[in-house]
């Protein structure tokens, strides 16, 4: 990340007044957020749902901008109006080969509209690759066959929530995880042939880093945000507690914390880690507030342990 370090220290986390980057409402939710921090500037990826007036619901990939953490850019569509793909979910921004790939899956839902609330993707959803030299401009989405080229698109099941991640011992080798059984992952050294794995029981929405020469993954449950460590990517361990941040107190997130999306922050004089979550209130997702009344947040922690957030109070 040319030039972050220095930028890093003009953020000021104690600038920020709320936890809430965007906030939803009853026709918008923001969810699923994805984050690269490149020359100063955080690029910011998420699912953006919309209830149109005749109770249609859309999603769409969407991006927004900032240099401090504090003043963001309008969001902007990066995908198509069609509910037989609703493009969503991005999961990360990699660098390969002088481009940029950023991750993401279709969540077909045909005819969902207000009155079927929530109806959730069907089996026909697959993973998804985009790819840009500039991070503004991004090509039409190429399906990733991670259970092998030779396995047919209908055979290959639903899937969702990809996640990319170069390995920590092999610079060559790439790696994809997405929810399927848990969470399953498969590797590659072009994007194009892949190799399944094997999965190994989590949540959604996963998001992998490695620390320490330790893979850590981070996953959403049914409420809040588990970590897993593991030095092989086979044998996983549970590590620390439920992170459910502060929605004890959050009337907007009330009904889930979900979807967490960590990055290290090099340089930042505040903070090791920065994540973006989405919460979800004050209902439930399955009461209704999955397509509305969901926000993406934001955190920091020195340790991926304890978080801190704008309006925190002190223990």
């Amino acid at each position: 990340m040319p030039g972050w370090k220095s930028e890093a220290q003009k953020i000021h986390l104690e600038s920020l007044q709320s936890p809430v980057i965007f906030k939803g409402n009853d026709h918008l939710a923001y969810r699923d957020p994805a984050v690269l921090c490149h020359n100063g500037t955080f690029f910011l990826f998420f699912t953006l749902t919309e209830i149109e007036k005749d109770g249609m619901i859309f999603m769409y990939t969407a991006s927004s901008r900032s240099t401090d953490l504090v003043h963001w850019t309008s969001p902007r569509k990066l995908t198509p109006r069609d509910r037989n793909l609703n493009y969503s979910s991005p999961g990360n921004i990699l660098r390969y080969r002088g481009e940029w790939l950023l991750c993401l899956q279709s969540y077909p839902r045909p005819g969902n509209t207000v009155r079927n609330m929530p109806q959730y993707g069907n089996n026909s959803a697959r993973i998804f690759l985009l790819r840009s030299k500039d991070l503004e401009n991004w090509s039409e989405p190429e399906l990733m066959k991670v259970k092998g080229t030779t396995v047919p698109v209908a055979d290959m099941g639903r899937m969702i929530d990809p996640y990319l991640l170069q390995d920590k011992d092999d610079r060559t080798k790439f790696w994809c995880f997405y929810k399927q059984n848990g969470v399953s992952s498969s590797w590659t050294r072009d994007f194009k042939e892949w190799t399944f794995f094997g999965h190994t029981e989590s949540g959604e929405n996963t998001c992998v880093m490695v620390e320490n020469n330790q893979y850590i993954l981070f996953h959403s449950p049914p409420n809040g945000i588990g970590i897993k460590r593991s030095a092989d990517l086979k044998t996983w361990k549970e590590w620390g507690k439920l992170i459910t941040l502060g929605q004890s107190e959050w009337e907007w997130a009330k009904g889930r914390i979900t979807a967490g999306a960590v990055i290290p922050l090099p340089g930042m004089p505040q903070a090791k880690y920065l994540m973006f979550f989405h919460g979800s209130g004050p209902l439930t997702e399955k009461e209704g507030d999955f397509d509305k009344n969901s926000s993406i947040g934001i955190a920091w922690s020195n340790d991926l342990i304890t978080w801190v957030w704008p309006g925190k109070k002190k223990q």
